[in-house]
């Protein structure tokens, strides 16, 4: 489907979110699960990196626009649909049976900044781009699965203050806290991952059971 799509780089399967601010809502979760399907049964990769095409924006999360039509516009049970879309995919990713890399192109805001969280590891480009959990000033609680797993992630002393203060937080901050393995200039961002990621040339078996073992705390939340 358009607007994700991926290319191979030896062992590796380098993803695209090019979808704008790469917002949630049911035909993202339809675009990324088709690229996720094509990666796992096509392909031979054991690494995946998954960046975005925007300049600014990695996600932004919810489609919180196409949300507030969805009952009329794909009928009354989209809302419930797109709920059990973002759990699904956030839990594929979690178990994803290679090493995962998140290559933070730019912002990653609520919903993306959790996506982000589900990655195995997780680079930000340094010269732009804000991590920031918004929802306290939404009024949207975390669930319990989404709850899980930031704290997979973030450390707790630094989560209660991502949480409860919505603040934004830079590339810099979030490496001296080991929430990503690198802060890069977006110049010098990609050239890091993909020599990170090719440190790793895994067997996917033991990966998918190892990880799936790692998370089953989270991969059992309903």
């Amino acid at each position: 489907m358009a607007g994700i799509d991926y290319v191979m780089d030896q062992n590796v399967a380098v993803v695209s979110m090019n979808r704008g601010e790469n917002r949630f809502n049911l035909d993202f979760f339809e675009a990324f699960n088709t690229v996720l399907d094509a990666v796992e049964r096509e392909t031979a990769a054991n690494v995946m990196v998954v960046k975005s095409s925007d300049e600014k924006i990695w996600s932004n999360g919810i489609d919180l626009t196409w949300l507030s039509t969805a009952s009329e516009t794909h009928g009354p049970d989209a809302p419930q649909k797109f709920s059990s879309g973002v759990n699904d995919l956030m839990k594929r990713i979690i178990a994803f049976p290679m090493v995962t890399i998140a290559a933070i192109t730019g912002h990653a805001f609520a919903g993306g900044a959790i996506m982000s969280c589900t990655f195995d590891f997780r680079f930000m480009r340094s010269d732009r781009g804000y991590f920031c959990f918004p929802e306290v000033d939404l009024n949207i609680p975390f669930t319990p699965l989404l709850n899980a797993i930031v704290k997979k992630a973030i450390p707790m002393y630094k989560l209660e203050e991502m949480q409860l203060s919505g603040k934004r937080f830079t590339a810099e901050e979030l490496q001296l806290h080991h929430i990503i393995t690198k802060a890069c200039h977006i110049n010098d961002l990609m050239g890091e991952v993909m020599v990170f990621a090719k440190t790793f040339n895994k067997n996917r078996d033991t990966l998918r059971i190892m990880k799936t073992r790692l998370h089953e705390d989270i991969l059992n939340i309903q």
